[in-house]
C-alpha cells in the first residue's frame, strides 16, 4: 500500500457532512452528502457516487526558506478544534502544464504570491495537497487540496480563498469545485 495516496470518497457515508458544493470553473461533481478521506486506494463502495484520489509529495515550488517557513508554521490537519473543512479539487489547462517549471514557479509565487498568501493565514487554516497527476491511471483533476479550520477561523477562509483566486496562476485553471464540510 502507498502512504502517501488519498482517496476522497463522496456518497452517503463519511464523518464530513458536505454543506456545500459550488462549482468555481468547468463542469461540475455529482453533488453527495458526505465525504470520507481514506488512506490508500478504495474501490467505489455501493453507496459513494465518486472517488478522486491523490498522493502527496514533495513541495514542487518552494525555495529552501519557503519550505522552512512553511513546514514551521503549518498545523496538521485533524485538530479537534478544526470541524470545518473543504476540499477543492482543481485542473490547470494544457497551457499551464506546457510552461517550464521555472516559468510555473514564478506565476505561481512571484505573480500570484500563493505561498505568501497561504503564509498568512497559518498554523489557523490547516492544508494537505494532493497530486493527481502522478497516478498511473487518468484522474479528473490535477491537484486535491484538503483544507481544515475551526468555526472562528471560516471567514478567514473565505479570504485565503479570494486572494488565491486573483492570482495569475488561476488564468490556468480550466475546472475548479469547492466543496464545504463540517465534521459531526
Amino acid at each position: 500500500m502507498n502512504p502517501r495516496l488519498f482517496s476522497f470518497v463522496g456518497g452517503a457515508k463519511g464523518p464530513w457532512q458536505v454543506t456545500s458544493t459550488r462549482t468555481i470553473v468547468g463542469e461540475p461533481l455529482t453533488p453527495v452528502e458526505r465525504i470520507a478521506v481514506v488512506s490508500g486506494d478504495q474501490a467505489l463502495p455501493s453507496h459513494a457516487k465518486w472517488i478522486l484520489r491523490g498522493v502527496t509529495s514533495n513541495e514542487r515550488y518552494t525555495t529552501h526558506a519557503e519550505k522552512r517557513q512553511l513546514s514551521e508554521r503549518q498545523a496538521s490537519l485533524g485538530r479537534t478544534e478544526a470541524r470545518h473543512a473543504a476540499l477543492i479539487p482543481l485542473r490547470k489547462n494544457a497551457a499551464w502544464w506546457a510552461l517550464s517549471q521555472d516559468d510555473r514557479r514564478s506565476l505561481f509565487e512571484e505573480h500570484s504570491k500563493h505561498i505568501a498568501i497561504g503564509l498568512k493565514y497559518l498554523p489557523a487554516i490547516a492544508r494537505r495537497l494532493h497530486h493527481c497527476r502522478d497516478l498511473a491511471e487518468q484522474e479528473p483533476f490535477d491537484f486535491l487540496t484538503f483544507f481544515d479550520f475551526a468555526d472562528v477561523d471560516s471567514v478567514a477562509f473565505d479570504e485565503l480563498l479570494a486572494e488565491l483566486r486573483k492570482g495569475a496562476e488561476w488564468e490556468f485553471v480550466d475546472r475548479e469545485v469547492e466543496i464545504r464540510m463540517i465534521r459531526d
